[in-house]
């Protein structure tokens, strides 16, 4: 059967005993992704992720799993992972080729994209929670429950019939598919969480800093508050004056940076004279329960056009007239002293006039 062999390479994940002293739940996920283009061309995409942390990729081409971390393999023997990727390469043949095949009975039009997530999802101290969704044409068309497909709400007449028909297959498979994702899984999350410890415990503190934009509204600031750095990806911010919460807060999205670590902007968009007494708080696993609080200050804008160019200026030209005035002082033409004919001790030639001349 096709969802069966689709979720091989969960029957290969073998357990583990580590514990965990976490409480928030934790989700393990295989994602294939076929994108059908007409009956001759078909693209898959597969990977694999523990909540929302990417564990491995897949080489559509060789077949072979991509491992992103050195952790990844969980408790997997070699031969065990030659097995997973055997089976996860030849799902990625038959569920498009299920698809095609079914393509008048179900009403599919070329092209299409279909979707299968399997997995389970961890909560500390209750049964946890295994799943098998299936989406057609990024909508939710049925899932895995309680031994059995089930047609999603939104998913029309299609969805019924794309049950019926898959439900009235080998009912051994449905047991097989349900100890997948509620036995073998569960056990293969708990050894990634204890093979990639190191890595996925590790806290790294935020770097925070405000600034101001130009806002859409005239006589306002748009106040910003950039969070980078940060691991894990979970993180509180907000705008706040005092200890009231500011409404009008817009969170970005948070995005990742090259080395693991995350991203965040939350601006609020307020009147200028508004704007003082307004703070910005973090909050961060990383931070050991400690707020880390940015209070917003209006820069002395006059004071800084002052500081920052007209000081320069004066200083620059009370140093030009200082050396202007030195040069004055220094360049002075050296005149030669001539005798006077006054002057009877002048040394020089001097000529008698004769007493006709007197």
């Amino acid at each position: 059967m096709l969802f069966l062999q689709l979720v091989g390479l969960v029957v290969l994940l073998p357990g583990g005993d580590s514990e965990d002293d976490s409480q928030e739940p934790v989700a393990f996920q295989v994602i294939l992704t076929s994108s059908l283009y007409n009956r001759s061309s078909t693209r898959n995409q597969g990977s694999a992720w523990l909540d929302e942390l990417q564990t491995h990729g897949w080489d559509s081409k060789t077949g072979a799993f991509i491992f992103l971390w050195p952790w990844s393999t969980g408790n997997l023997s070699n031969e065990e992972l030659i097995i997973a990727e055997r089976s996860f390469y030849s799902n990625t043949i038959q569920l498009p080729l299920c698809f095609h095949n079914y393509s008048s009975d179900w009403q599919l039009e070329y092209p299409f994209q279909v979707q299968v997530t399997l997995g389970c999802e961890l909560h500390f101290g209750e049964p946890s929670v295994g799943f098998v969704r299936l989406a057609y044409q990024g909508e939710d068309l049925i899932s895995f429950q309680n031994k059995s497909w089930w047609p999603s709400p939104k998913g029309g007449s299609r969805a019924q019939q794309v049950c019926r028909q898959v439900n009235e297959l080998d009912h051994d498979d449905n047991e097989l598919t349900h100890e997948l994702i509620t036995g073998y899984c569960p056990r293969f999350v708990l050894s990634l969480l204890d093979a990639g410890k190191a890595d996925l415990q590790r806290q790294v503190r935020p770097e925070a800093w405000l600034c101001t934009g130009p806002s859409p509204r005239s006589g306002h600031l748009r106040l910003a508050c950039h969070i980078s750095g940060f691991y894990p990806k979970p993180v509180w911010v907000t705008w706040m004056r005092g200890e009231q919460e500011q409404q009008g807060t817009q969170r970005g999205d948070v995005l990742p940076h090259a080395d693991g670590t995350w991203y965040l902007q939350v601006s609020l968009d307020v009147k200028a004279k508004e704007a003082a007494g307004l703070s910005c708080w973090v909050r961060h696993s990383s931070l050991g329960g400690q707020d880390m609080v940015l209070h917003w200050e209006q820069p002395p804008f006059m004071g800084l056009v002052f500081l920052v160019v007209i000081m320069p200026l004066v200083l620059l030209a009370g140093l030009a007239w200082w050396l202007w005035k030195r040069w004055k002082a220094h360049w002075r033409p050296q005149c030669t002293d001539f005798p006077s004919e006054q002057d009877p001790s002048s040394p020089g030639p001097r000529t008698d006039l004769n007493p006709a001349q007197r």
